[in-house]
């Protein structure tokens, strides 16, 4: 290995990655193509690059991403958001602005069932958009909310980016983080439906019929089966039954089951066109995460974490609140240009031992590091879920955008809580013993 400058050695690095993203090359090969060029320009043999891609993929715990995303690959493809959409009609959908409530509930609901906010704007906004329409809200109205709603899936289970950062971070319980995400989605739930109801209030938007209990106890008991995958990827993992792997994998069955045999909503002969889809998205998945393994290497070996620190400390004056929010101001410029897992992957090796120092858990930094990237998902330029909703929508980018401006507030305020009062991320996961 020839000596090399460092300094040279970073800016190709990191300037490099960011130049090619610039670029709109994907994120994988913009990894692939600056740790090359880095682990050349340093001197190291190429089996480098090899050896710790390999090593990225080899950690165990990453056997529970592939049945999660076989998991909402079989639910997207069922008709599991119909049932969930009737149960959150039963229960919200007498308020002021009632479709709109149920919109919210509904993708909160889904979330913790599929784990994918493009799933949930697919099934739940395919169900509901037609529904707002013919009611009198306006599209703009109609795609923004469901994006935003969509979201809140992200940082609760079976988010297979908690197990991503997980990974990434070393050592975080997958079980903390779980639990960790529930009251956040709490608080984002009742900001969003508070925001709906202000709406509706001051656009007069209609309410819906009165609560039935009869109803509600009805579509309950329909939607019971989909909501058991919460217990058994939750309380499963939590309670110690299974690991994060076993309790992905029995998910996986039971929901190929409930959509082919108890709500009917899938046929055996498109279970192997989902499966294709889920192996596409598996593949990208899995091959940024032993590319990011590589480039994480060089930033270990270039001392970067170190550096990033020293610097946002000297900027920050020390002052913790500094600190944090410009760790988040990073994330979310971040998250607006590049895909969720290429970030959390990278950047989690820099930024969280900042975090770590200046106080805050691996556990709160991961919820918060999810949000981020859940925000920059529905962000332009490179806002994947909100190109798919302007796509179910059939509503221009930059009109869900205007649109989006007071959820974009409500989500940047729970990102605010989440960070800067720690018992909201902590007290469930301590509360059933998995952290101290």
């Amino acid at each position: 290995m020839t000596a090399a400058d460092p300094t040279i050695a970073t800016i190709i690095l990191v300037v490099g990655l960011l130049v090619l993203i610039f670029l709109r090359f994907p994120i994988t090969f913009a990894v692939i193509i600056s740790t090359i060029a880095c682990l050349m320009y340093l001197g190291f043999p190429a089996a480098a690059l090899v050896q710790n891609t390999i090593r990225g993929m080899s950690s165990f715990s990453l056997m529970a991403i592939p049945f999660f995303i076989t998991m909402g690959a079989i639910i997207m493809g069922g008709t599991i958001g119909d049932k969930l959409v009737d149960l959150a009609t039963a229960t919200v959908g007498w308020m002021r602005g009632g479709l709109a409530q149920v919109d919210v509930v509904a993708s909160a609901i889904f979330g913790g069932i599929s784990g994918s906010p493009t799933a949930d704007v697919a099934s739940v906004g395919a169900v509901v958009f037609p529904i707002m329409a013919k009611a009198g809200y306006p599209p703009a109205f109609n795609g923004a909310l469901t994006m935003s709603s969509a979201v809140q899936g992200l940082i609760i289970p079976p988010s297979h980016n908690m197990v991503i950062f997980a990974t990434a971070a070393g050592g975080v319980s997958i079980g903390a983080l779980f639990l960790a995400g529930y009251i956040p989605l709490m608080i984002m739930t009742t900001l969003m439906m508070s925001t709906v109801y202000i709406i509706s209030v001051i656009r007069k938007f209609p309410k819906g019929d009165k609560f039935v209990l009869r109803n509600f106890i009805k579509q309950f008991f329909i939607s019971f089966w989909a909501l058991a995958v919460i217990f058994i990827v939750v309380f499963g993992v939590v309670l110690g039954y299974f690991t994060a792997t076993e309790a992905s994998a029995i998910a996986v069955v039971y929901t190929l089951i409930i959509s082919i045999y108890i709500y009917k909503g899938l046929k055996w002969r498109n279970v192997w066109a989902l499966l294709d889809n889920a192996i596409n998205t598996l593949s990208i998945v899995m091959i940024l995460i032993g590319v990011s393994a590589a480039f994480g290497f060089c930033l270990t070996f270039l001392q970067v974490p170190q550096a990033t620190a020293e610097l946002i400390y000297a900027i920050s004056g020390n002052n913790v609140i500094i600190v944090f929010l410009m760790i988040n101001i990073i994330l979310l410029l971040l998250g607006s240009i590049m895909d969720m897992a290429g970030l959390i992957l990278i950047s989690t090796p820099i930024l969280l031992p900042v975090a770590v120092q200046a106080g805050m858990s691996p556990i709160t930094f991961g919820v918060m590091i999810v949000l981020n990237c859940g925000i920059g998902l529905i962000t332009p330029p490179v806002g994947t879920t909100l190109f798919v909703t302007s796509s179910v929508s059939k509503v221009p980018v930059e009109t869900l955008v205007k649109g989006n401006v007071p959820f974009y507030g409500c989500m940047l305020v729970a990102l605010m809580i989440i960070t800067y009062f720690p018992a909201v991320t902590l007290t469930l996961p301590r509360l059933f013993g998995m952290i101290a």
